[in-house]
């Protein structure tokens, strides 16, 4: 089991910066993998960054690249995610989630078992 709890969310202007957070407890919270998703009004929910626990390994969507960066706390308790650059576009409610049997970074939100509940980011252009 894994509870997630995400913070960090607000309204900010276009070229500003943000910083997500996402505190895991749990019996199994710091195994597998953490991933950001985001959820935009009348869109589908798409996956934005992933970083593996155990050795730091990350992955991106490609539209992030350069721009967000996920990061995690070495006592494996938070994952973080950095945005910078922000865009109007980027609005949307973000999403933590977590796929604690996984040793491998994916992308898919099929493969996350639990997710938290999620913080409003929002883009002033």
């Amino acid at each position: 089991q894994v509870q997630l709890l995400e913070s960090g969310g607000g309204l900010v202007q276009a070229g500003g910066s943000l910083r997500l957070s996402c505190a895991a407890f749990g019996r199994t919270a710091g195994s597998g993998i953490v991933g950001w998703f985001r959820q935009a009004p009348g869109k589908e929910r798409t996956f934005v960054a992933a970083i593996e626990w155990r050795d730091g390994s990350t992955r991106y969507a490609d539209s992030m690249k350069g721009r967000f960066t996920i990061s995690r706390d070495n006592a494996r308790t938070a994952v973080y995610l950095q945005m910078n650059g922000l865009r109007p576009e980027d609005t949307a409610v973000y999403y933590c989630a977590a796929a604690p049997q996984f040793t491998i970074v994916v992308a898919a939100t099929i493969h996350y078992d639990y997710w938290g509940q999620g913080t409003q980011v929002t883009v002033s252009s």
